[in-house]
């Protein structure tokens, strides 16, 4: 009983996380509207009168509500990752007394993403991941909820800044990274690119 809470809690979560990634992308378009704006373009013109080629008000109301939302999205994928690690620890002891479903187990354990180019001094370098490495868990999406790279994208996009657990395997062995999404020298917040496998 109290399993299927967190289940049902995790679900509602990632159904909030969901609805927060998707306003955040409706507030970047109305920044882009704006002559691509952005959150850190002035709003003011040299004499420091407001910009009259742009909404400041709605560039403003917009900014804030970003940042808001992005605080919120934080919050929700700390949420999220300790819900999921309470249900794989579940699922860990069922599988001790030959209850679980094992197709679900094996699905969300399955690698589902290869790295194919990691660049020099990147967050993906720092934190130690490699070319060839195979990825298992990329935060809170598995095999098992993966629909295509914009998922990962979405994620990297909004967790800007706060650590990313990934469990990958390597040689045959499993390892856990903690990848910082940042901006560097290069393209990108992580500096590598992966493909689905």
């Amino acid at each position: 009983r109290a399993m299927s809470d967190t289940k049902s809690g995790v679900l509602a979560l990632i159904s909030r996380k969901n609805a927060i990634e998707a306003e955040l992308k409706a507030l970047s378009d109305v920044l882009e509207s704006q002559r691509g704006v952005g959150m850190n373009e002035p709003l003011v013109d040299r004499e420091d009168f407001p910009r009259a080629d742009i909404d400041v008000y709605s560039v403003r109301t917009s900014r804030n509500r970003i940042i808001r939302l992005q605080n919120d999205h934080k919050a929700l994928m700390l949420q999220i990752e300790r819900g999921l690690h309470e249900i794989h620890a579940s699922d860990r002891a069922e599988v001790d007394t030959g209850s679980v479903e094992q197709s679900k187990d094996e699905e969300s354990n399955r690698a589902f993403l290869r790295v194919n180019v990691v660049s020099e001094s990147s967050p993906a370098c720092v934190c130690g991941l490699r070319v060839g490495d195979c990825i298992v868990e990329f935060g809170s999406v598995n095999a098992s909820n993966f629909s295509g790279l914009k998922n990962i994208g979405d994620l990297v996009k909004n967790s800007e800044g706060t650590k990313i657990w990934i469990k990958i395997l390597r040689d045959g062995d499993e390892i856990r990274l903690g990848l910082i999404p940042k901006k560097w020298a290069g393209r990108g917040l992580l500096g590598c690119n992966i493909v689905p496998i």
